[in-house]
């Protein structure tokens, strides 16, 4: 999600000098005003390769999260990162600007999402789109249910039900990806989808998750960060483009099916590669040290 760089390229062409600030932005992450036609869903989702849910294993060490969150932000190199890791099975939690607010870019979607599932039964043309706006991170099935589901009051309904003290609705109500989250309120976020949603819901968001597709229905890569090749968790990646040069980057999910964890990036005057590349480095480090303890 998100504009590519060539926009950026037009617009300086066309004469456009002024700093552009992030509320005046170039965001793509946004929401038709127009009620869409319940005739534009495809019938399926189309996913490449799944990345499955790990089984929980319960009888792992408690690691030292304290010390993966201090090894993962060193690679990091100063970038500016909000990270937070909450063990399921023992509640312990980690981080680091943990409870900063970043604009949420696609992560947005997983609370309408879950707000929906939780509002009473859905038509089926929505929970396709639904299905779409989690597995391929789908812009415009999110503009249909951010105009057709209150998207602005979903976000503080969740907020409120899943203690999510950080998280607030954006203050122009077309932009669903200038909605603010932090690291911290997604682990919440997804502790609450694992322990308190019912079944049929909890594994609605799941599945649609573990069979992300590395390509997102705009053509974006989703294969870094927690999506990236051999991690074998399942996410909501997140990516959106703020003139003049910040990139906002995120990956947020399960792994292992022990740890909820959430890492939210603003990269800035980096290309797509190299800002993918040091988040994967960032999620690699971090799990490699939830994984291979000492003793």
């Amino acid at each position: 999600m998100g504009r590519r760089w060539w926009m950026v390229l037009v617009a300086l062409v066309v004469g456009v000098t002024a700093v552009v600030y992030p509320e005046q932005s170039g965001c793509t992450a946004h929401a038709s005003l127009a009620v869409p036609s319940t005739t534009d869903v495809p019938a399926t989702t189309s996913a490449e390769t799944p990345h499955p849910a790990a089984p929980r294993t319960a009888e792992t060490p408690a690691p030292d999260l304290s010390a993966a969150v201090a090894r993962a932000v060193e690679v990091g190199g100063g970038v500016d990162l909000g990270l937070a890791v909450v063990d399921l099975d023992t509640g312990a939690a980690a981080g680091h600007n943990a409870d900063t607010p970043f604009r949420s870019a696609s992560l947005s979607k997983l609370l309408v999402a879950v707000d929906m599932l939780t509002s009473g039964e859905l038509p089926e043309a929505d929970r396709q789109r639904l299905e779409r706006a989690l597995s391929l991170s789908d812009d415009n099935a999110m503009n249909a249910l951010w105009t057709l589901h209150d998207g602005m009051g979903a976000i503080d309904r969740v907020a409120a039900q899943a203690g999510m003290t950080n998280t607030h609705a954006p203050q122009d109500a077309s932009q669903w990806g200038d909605v603010e989250v932090s690291a911290n309120d997604f682990a919440k976020l997804y502790q609450y989808v694992l322990t308190e949603l019912p079944d049929a819901e909890r594994d609605f968001i799941v599945n649609a998750l573990s069979t992300a597709s590395p390509t997102a229905a705009d053509g974006f890569d989703q294969a870094y960060g927690l999506l990236a090749p051999g991690v074998g968790g399942y996410a909501k990646q997140g990516w959106m483009w703020y003139l003049p040069a910040d990139f906002y980057l995120h990956s947020a999910g399960v792994v292992g099916g022990r740890f909820a964890v959430a890492v939210l990036s603003i990269q800035t005057g980096v290309g797509e590669r190299a800002a993918k590349d040091r988040l994967t480095g960032i999620t690699s480090t971090l799990l490699g040290g939830l994984t291979n303890q000492p003793g």
